[in-house]
């Protein structure tokens, strides 16, 4: 143990390790999917920063920690952004900062009983508020959230109903504060065994009292996936692809045909021959078409992304155009500055368009549906939005083509499971190569997955629902609540700072403990 501190004591040593703890919840998302990893993955990352010598070493520790989770969770990235891929790692990692510096504030040294009850509850307010200010679309959105992790284990799932993948995120956290706190603070356990106790109480209130989803009738949607088509002329190859694929669906009597997103590369307007041929495949199948058009706009200037709604007719007028850009591989934030990413990578080359406010359609025999484009299917809020405005399906319409042999394709599709359990609402995820999957309202996964070797179209049978649940009912509340609780700590903790000062004391700075069990002299 003496010897692992003196390795530790080189700040670029400590710091090395940081950054390898940091990466090891990744483990847990698709592809390795090891769910059960997520519960204790962050235990060496609270363990190294509660021994920090320094508040400041503690905020460092929380950095680095947070570099080696973006870059481990992006790391697909690197072939298309190179180096920038580290810069975005960095200055993502930066919001653990404040969660380095509060573990050793609540449990360096050798902490009270109160203080390590205060930290069960004050480290997953504080790791909810990285995710918090990470979720904003500019900074890339929600991918990765630790709750996310947990999107195929049931009674999880069942509490996303209740407090969003934000309450899966809480609960995760706590459960990993409690057992660093069973193994490096024996004084403490009670509390900890506590909220271990807590948490499985939690967990089973959501399994009995939440109202579960109520099924309803039946939809039949057909998702096509036309597979990799690449080289010259392979925006009329893919459409042509996606129409042989789209008639072996005749005489199936479905509700809607879902293609992926980028499906035609053409505005409509400038090919009515594309139109034609979309309305003829919605006569011969019965169904509308819901197809992704990715292509610079006749009726107003720029290239937006946009689904668009077809049926025997032609296009129905029902279009959504995409809200939520991904930086870089959609836009590129403050170009002015930031435009020299497109020299060293595949970022692009000119801003796509925004959308202005999301669509619920209607197709069918008047079912209701709400389409997501690509990465917005990791924004709970947009999901909940479309469900309160009465979509009876949520859909998204994706392509991971760029990273075909990554874990991206599976992560994607995770999040689709996450969004059907928070929403009550069955999820169809359709993409161009893979992977789509359809989930049921409970967010449990309705036949097999169409993975990245796979050019097919197959068809869901798929249970609507009605009833609202908790998480579409008071949103966010999760969130709040992991707000209220940092500033109710910190002016706790300021209360106590301002009474020490006046009895002549100075706040004393939790000592650093060793591994060995010695107090260390802290550092500022």
């Amino acid at each position: 143990m003496k010897t692992l501190d003196h390795w530790l004591a080189s700040p670029w040593r400590r710091s090395a390790v940081a950054v390898l703890v940091g990466a090891l919840p990744v483990l847990a998302f698709p592809g390795p999917a090891l769910w059960w990893w997520a519960w204790f993955a962050l235990v060496p990352w609270i363990l190294l920063a509660r021994t920090a010598p320094g508040g400041r070493r503690a905020a460092y520790d929380g950095w680095c920690g947070g570099f080696g989770f973006v870059l481990a969770m992006h790391h697909w990235l690197l072939p298309n952004l190179h180096v920038f891929t580290f810069v975005i790692a960095a200055l993502l990692g930066a919001l653990w900062v404040p969660w380095g510096w509060l573990v050793r504030r609540t449990l360096g040294g050798a902490p009270s009983t109160g203080r390590v009850a205060a930290a069960l509850v004050v480290l997953p307010s504080g790791w909810l508020l990285a995710e918090l200010v990470r979720s904003w679309q500019g900074l890339g959105g929600p991918w990765g959230m630790l709750g996310a992790s947990q999107w195929q284990v049931a009674p999880a799932l069942r509490l996303a109903s209740v407090g969003g993948v934000w309450l899966l995120s809480f609960l995760v956290v706590a459960v990993n504060v409690a057992l660093a706190v069973l193994v490096a603070v024996r004084r403490a356990r009670v509390p900890a065994l506590a909220g271990l106790v807590a948490t499985a109480a939690a967990t089973s209130a959501a399994w009995v009292w939440s109202p579960r989803p109520d099924p309803d009738e039946r939809a039949a949607i057909a998702v096509v996936q036309p597979g990799v088509v690449a080289g010259a002329d392979s925006a009329d190859r893919r459409f042509d692809r996606e129409e042989q694929l789209t008639r072996r669906l005749a005489d199936r009597d479905l509700d809607l045909i879902v293609w992926g997103e980028s499906s035609v590369g053409f505005d409509l307007d400038d090919r009515p021959d594309l139109a034609r041929r979309l309305a003829a495949l919605s006569r011969e199948t019965g169904a509308d078409i819901l197809v992704n058009v990715d292509a610079r706009r006749s009726d107003k200037p720029g290239i937006y992304k946009s689904s668009v709604l077809v049926g025997p007719e032609g296009p129905t007028g029902d279009r959504y155009d995409k809200m939520r850009l991904v930086p870089f591989g959609e836009y590129v934030p403050f170009r002015s500055v930031l435009g020299w990413a497109t020299s060293v990578g595949k970022a692009a080359g000119e801003d796509r368009r925004q959308g202005t406010e999301q669509v619920v359609m209607n197709v069918g025999d008047g079912l209701r549906i709400g389409p997501m484009v690509c990465f917005e299917s990791a924004f709970p809020d947009m999901s909940r939005s479309l469900v309160a405005d009465g979509a009876e399906v949520l859909v998204a319409q994706s392509s991971t083509s760029t990273f075909q042999h990554t874990w991206a394709p599976e992560q994607h599709a995770s999040l689709a499971a996450l969004r059907a359990a928070e929403t009550g609402r069955p999820m169809v995820h359709a993409t161009l190569t893979g992977v789509s999957a359809v989930y049921d309202a409970n967010g449990a996964r309705i036949g097999s997955w169409l993975g990245t070797d796979a050019s097919a179209s197959r068809v869901y049978e798929i249970p609507l629902t009605h009833g609202t649940t908790p998480y579409v009912r008071y949103g966010d509340w999760t969130v709040y609540a992991a707000l209220e609780t940092l500033a109710a700590w910190g002016a706790a903790e300021g209360v106590r700072s301002v009474r020490l000062r006046r009895s002549g004391r100075a706040l004393p700075a939790p000592p650093a403990r060793t591994a060995h069990g010695s107090p260390a002299r802290p550092g500022r």
